[in-house]
């Protein structure tokens, strides 16, 4: 008789148990491998968008710093209108919506102002506007004039509302920056 055959014959039989922990195993890695690329995947886009973040913040700074640079050199309120020419405004009156709210706003070289300052890797360049919020009579020389009210242009504090909006890496980031900004006109 041979030998083979008598392993055979004496009831030893295979069930398929390695195959089946193989086929278990092979899953089991499969579905780590897969949950750590969809892991990954959703990393690099929260780092993107925290990059397009933080570019579109730079960007309206820097057009801020632009927008109050330019308050230095200006002489009058004459040029602030309601209908923002080349970006500088009145402010708004109290039942209509503020300026920079309307979207229309940032599409238009009349009515918005496009940093000189170019940011490279941007969507689309910065833009700002002005807006002359009020004239203050300075407290300390109201009480040397005989009209408070009627001071010299030297006595006021004429005050600004600077809003600049930067645009990330997409168009999808944007950020909205404003300052006050305060200064004597000569």
């Amino acid at each position: 008789m041979n030998i083979a055959n008598t392993t055979w014959m004496t009831g030893v039989r295979q069930r398929g148990v390695a195959l089946f922990i193989s086929l278990v195993l092979l899953l089991v890695l499969t579905i780590i491998g897969v949950s750590a690329v969809q892991t990954t995947s959703l990393e690099e886009r929260m780092s993107r968008n925290t990059r397009d973040v933080a570019l579109a913040f730079q960007a309206a700074e820097s057009s801020l710093r632009d927008a109050e640079a330019f308050l230095d050199t200006v002489v009058s309120t004459v040029d602030f209108v309601d209908s923002g020419a080349n970006g500088l405004w009145t402010v708004a009156p109290m039942n209509q919506p503020a300026r920079w709210s309307d979207g229309t706003i940032w599409a238009s070289d009349a009515r918005s102002v496009t940093a000189p300052t170019g940011i490279n890797g941007v969507a689309e360049q910065p833009r700002y506007i002005i807006e002359h919020v009020a004239s203050i009579l300075r407290e300390e020389n109201a009480y040397q004039l005989s009209d408070p009210y009627g001071g010299l242009s030297a006595d006021r504090i004429e005050v600004f509302r600077v809003t600049a909006r930067g645009v990330g890496g997409t168009t999808a980031a944007r950020v909205m920056l404003q300052s006050t900004y305060g200064r004597i006109l000569d």
